[in-house]
């Protein structure tokens, strides 16, 4: 960004006030954020990813603005979801985990978003999980019954406050389990007990594991303490994982604020239907991934508000290929300067107005326009307000050269030989070479200067 232009202020839409908010950190020197990670028990699917994204852009707009930035997204490596696909794999858990993780982490590193400062297993964290449960018990937030340990939703006044949800709202909702060992069906497991087939740890209470809510609030007080800045994920977790979440860690630290700003995530769906194994549009990355490169899928999903509902598609992924040739084509025309730092301010503008990827993408254009009329400093903030929203991983060549089945040389003495056919005015033979050399996704461009090739 250049010297002349004023750092500008990061709102965000808060979930709990429901109001768009000026972001001022607890600390300035260290904002701290704590976004969900995946439930490690297969490939991470399209829906997954937004959130994910939504942190990276997040976290990478604070590092713009701050000194130091703090991001924890934990991994979730207990769950009675990875006990039923292990049994039905005949895997070991512990396997299981280390291997979804791993392909996790791919996706991810693929997509260029950017790894947390601290990755959390739960399974590491189980000794402050009871920590927890043993002041909600001793505070009366808590009570053990047929071997469980439960949150006394009623026992906490503001029980519905982030969600916006009355305990009969979330009753009628029934997205709690209904147990006669309850003494409200909307009271929550924080540690139940484990058959001796499952995973299970010696506590208090007997051998058990930990419910899925009192997971990620130890471990964001573990690494962030008792009140932090922003807390993020899905909007399917508002309700109940953030709400229960929000519930037991100010009950555990009642002088604290748990996570001042919340931020979520809006739905994606997959041709205009939710997407689903039982209506065939379900899709993990890794499908996408194979399917166009990794950029185009980044791009198809900064073109959206984050909290916007999401329409992915087949066809869509290409428009968004189509874009960045364009993109990358301003930047072959006119190379940046390496070593500028020039940043667009309209883009830096949009994104901290609530993380406005679209009208930050719009600015692009406006950038590629000027940089393919040759205005270098326009080439330099389109390249660097790029990297900031993760993209231009690649050189022009690269990407329009790059990942084809024929070697670079093998495609310019397939060129030269086009050239020898119509220089003897053998054009079935020059349109021959052409059309076998576009089946195999190399595309020809006749020019002043000669023919160049790119990958279709």
């Amino acid at each position: 960004m250049n010297q002349q232009n004023p750092i500008p202020t990061l709102y965000l839409y808060n979930s709990h006030s429901r109001t768009l908010e000026e972001f001022v950190p607890l600390d300035r020197e260290n904002v701290r954020l704590y976004f969900c990670g995946p439930t490690v028990y297969d490939r991470v699917h399209l829906g997954n990813l937004r959130a994910m994204l939504c942190a990276d852009i997040l976290v990478r707009v604070l590092r713009t603005l701050y000194k130091n930035v703090t991001y924890v997204r934990n991994i979730t490596d207990i769950d009675d979801k990875i006990i039923k696909r292990a049994e039905t794999l005949g895997e070991d858990i512990a396997c299981l985990t280390n291997r979804t993780t791993t392909d996790f982490h791919k996706d991810l590193q693929e997509l260029s978003i950017l790894p947390p400062d601290i990755e959390p297993r739960a399974t590491a964290h189980i000794d402050d999980m009871l920590v927890m449960i043993g002041e909600l018990l001793e505070k009366g937030h808590a009570y053990e019954a047929e071997g469980h340990v439960l949150f006394d939703v009623h026992s906490f006044e503001s029980y519905g406050n982030l969600s916006g949800r009355s305990l009969d709202d979330m009753r009628a909702g029934a997205r709690v389990e209904v147990a006669p060992y309850k003494r409200d069906p909307g009271d929550f497991v924080l540690w139940k007990p484990s058959a001796p087939s499952e995973p299970g740890w010696e506590s208090p209470y007997g051998r058990g594991r930990p419910g899925w809510h009192i997971e990620c609030s130890a471990m964001a007080y573990h690494y962030l303490g008792e009140s932090f800045d922003i807390h993020g994920g899905g909007n399917d977790l508002l309700f109940p994982h953030h709400e229960n979440e929000r519930a037991q860690s100010l009950c555990s630290h009642p002088h604290g604020d748990f996570a001042r700003y919340w931020v979520h995530v809006g739905m994606l769906l997959s041709n205009g239907e939710k997407m689903s194994k039982s209506l065939g549009n379900f899709h993990t990355i890794r499908e996408a991934l194979e399917h166009s490169p990794a950029e185009a899928l980044r791009l198809l999903y900064l073109g959206s508000h984050y909290r916007s509902t999401l329409d992915f598609s087949w066809e869509k992924l290409e428009e968004a290929k189509k874009t960045l040739d364009r993109f990358y084509r301003a930047l072959e025309k006119t190379p940046p300067i390496k070593n500028s730092n020039a940043l667009s301010a309209p883009l830096l503008k949009a994104l901290c107005d609530d993380l406005n990827t679209s009208l930050a993408l719009s600015d692009l254009h406006r950038l590629a326009d000027l940089a393919i009329g040759g205005d270098q400093n326009a080439a330099n903030e389109l390249y660097n307000s790029g990297k900031l929203l993760g993209l231009f991983n690649q050189t022009p060549s690269e990407w329009f050269q790059g990942d084809v089945s024929l070697s670079p040389e093998i495609i310019e003495n397939h060129i030269a030989e086009r050239l020898d056919a119509k220089k003897n005015k053998n054009f079935a033979k020059a349109d021959a070479i052409r059309n076998a050399l576009a089946e195999q996704g190399i595309l020809l461009e006749d020019g002043p200067h000669g023919t160049t090739w790119r990958k279709g």
